[in-house]
């Protein structure tokens, strides 16, 4: 229930702000809303690095102030909302609190850990936009869908513009530079274009999200990521049980095994060779020097730094991204817990923990709604496969402060606040005060 109540105080107070037309709230809810849209749209296509002339302009940070300032005017930043958001906003504040102790108390580089750490708190203003403005499906939708068609979009940038590149390593910049990261963006998002696929009512559609799902399959085998066949393979897995075997659809298992294989005859040469080398006791396959064994030393080696950073320095850590410092090997640990262990500290970890532990809780409470439609299954089905292949994904990368899964909780979280809304069993009437029941009734859809 708790999920519910931030978002029916934003519905309550675009119904009952003082001095303004309905009209007027309504215009000003829809311009916060699309400017939410477009700080998605700039974040996940990041166009700067492939329009011309974008890059000299400060978009993230225009549709971000642009999104905060419409959320002002609703009165979705007034305390009676922010007092009734769900748990998991506390438990991700709380994370940044501890971010920015300890970067004030860093061992290693205080001014590079607070700068970080700024950087990283604007991951909690886009999950409280999410939160607050994704007030029914068609929102819920269209956010997902911007991710997921934006980072389908990557994938073929990606291949046009570094084909010649190997692994695609800093073909596109930010949070796509690096070959694993580019990878784990694409495995969080191909559940959603599957949920958009099956979806979908014409044969276009569905014929477009194909050709989206195999591009991003071929740039994930082209970046040869082993942390991403392994994300991938697991956050599959759990797609198909939802999709093909709850959802009765065994063709759907039949056409991914085929598809797969294909995908892997085409692009995988290298990803094949790297696992094969990992593996084995060299470091090269077919004669060619791949790094892998070697590779896969050195993450060891780091993930032993890392322990010895945690029994060093157990309360707040090193400092964000002051690990690659502090290890003297100038990489970062490949693994997300202890990458949020040791530079936050364990209150840190545990906190880090917490919140993502939400986004389960948030979707084991989805599918108690009794005769939800069937978009709606699909959709979770699509957060929870993604959840899951994020966890997984996690012990291999080192993702702690990419934005994406935090994307995912935030969905959760609002997708709840929803069908809460709707579901009269999950929301009694003696749970919500009369004043916010009467506001949903005259301004939530249906």
């Amino acid at each position: 229930m708790e999920a519910a109540r931030g978002n029916l105080a934003v519905l309550e107070y675009i119904g009952e702000a003082d001095g303004k037309l309905p009209a007027a709230r309504t215009k000003a809810a829809s311009s916060a809303f699309f400017w939410l849209s477009a700080f998605f749209v700039v974040y996940c296509a990041r166009p700067e690095d492939w329009v011309p002339g974008l890059k000299y302009f400060p978009l993230a940070k225009i549709t971000g102030i642009c999104a905060l300032w419409g959320l002002y005017k609703i009165g979705g930043l007034r305390s009676q909302v922010l007092r009734r958001l769900p748990r998991e906003s506390s438990y991700l504040l709380a994370l940044i609190a501890v971010f920015y102790f300890s970067a004030v108390f860093s061992p290693i580089w205080p001014g590079g850990a607070l700068s970080h750490a700024i950087d990283f708190s604007k991951c909690y203003i886009v999950w409280l936009l999410t939160f607050l403005l994704v007030t029914d499906f068609a929102k819920f939708r269209r956010v997902v869908f911007i991710q997921a068609a934006c980072v389908a979009v990557i994938a073929l940038v990606s291949v046009v513009k570094g084909h010649s590149e190997p692994r695609l390593a800093g073909v596109l910049g930010g949070i796509y530079s690096n070959p694993n990261d580019l990878a784990f963006a694409i495995v969080l998002s191909l559940p959603f274009c599957l949920a958009f696929l099956l979806s979908a009512k014409s044969g276009l559609k569905k014929v477009a999200w194909l050709c989206a799902m195999l591009m991003m399959a071929v740039t994930l085998a082209l970046t040869a990521s082993r942390a991403g066949f392994v994300d991938l393979m697991v956050a599959g897995t759990v797609c198909l049980w939802h999709f093909g075997v709850k959802g009765k659809r065994p063709f759907l298992i039949v056409a991914t095994a085929v598809l797969g294989l294909l995908v892997m005859l085409a692009a995988g040469r290298t990803l094949k060779d790297r696992l094969v080398a990992t593996a084995s006791e060299e470091d090269s396959v077919n004669g060619e020097d791949l790094g892998a064994r070697g590779s896969f030393e050195a993450r060891r080696y780091l993930m032993e730094q890392a322990l010895r950073g945690i029994k060093q320095y157990p309360i707040l850590g090193i400092g964000i991204n002051n690990f690659i410092t502090y290890s003297g090997d100038w990489h970062e640990v490949h693994m997300s817990y202890l990458q949020i262990a040791v530079e936050g500290g364990i209150p840190a970890l545990i906190l880090y923990l917490l919140f993502f532990s939400r986004g389960f809780s948030n979707l084991r409470t989805l599918r108690q709604v009794r005769n939800p439609n069937p978009e709606t299954t699909l959709f979770v089905g699509a957060l929870h496969s993604s959840l899951v292949g994020f966890v997984v994904g996690a012990l291999f990368a080192p993702e702690g402060y990419q934005f994406f899964p935090y994307f995912t909780v935030g969905y959760t979280s609002a997708l709840l606040a929803i069908m809460q809304q709707r579901e009269p069993v999950t929301v009694t009437d003696s749970a919500v005060p009369r004043l916010l029941r009467s506001s949903l009734e005259t301004y939530a859809p249906g």
